[in-house]
């Protein structure tokens, strides 16, 4: 396990790259739904301040190995969720 730190850098790169490429995504689309690009922003925003969050406070009675295992994962489920939303713009 990485320690806090190098997780809470790796959640901001992600998170930063999946901003810049909804956006870029929005500027060379055809189509131009404002509205469905907002709302893919905000929920990066929202993963990004949730997990950074996580990260400072383990759940009781769940140890440390298996919280972060299971942050781990889920935010790479929360992120495919959005780059499958990010394709489809």
């Amino acid at each position: 396990m990485a320690n806090k730190r190098k997780l809470k850098k790796i959640i901001n790169y992600i998170c930063s790259d999946l901003f810049s490429e909804c956006m870029a995504a929005s500027l060379y689309s055809d189509k131009k739904n404002q509205e469905e690009v907002n709302a893919i922003l905000t929920s990066i925003i929202i993963v990004q301040r949730n997990y950074i969050c996580r990260i400072s406070h383990v759940e009781p009675g769940m140890s440390p190995r298996a919280y972060f295992k299971d942050l781990k994962d889920k935010f790479s489920i929360q992120v495919e969720e959005i780059t499958d939303n990010i394709a489809t713009i």
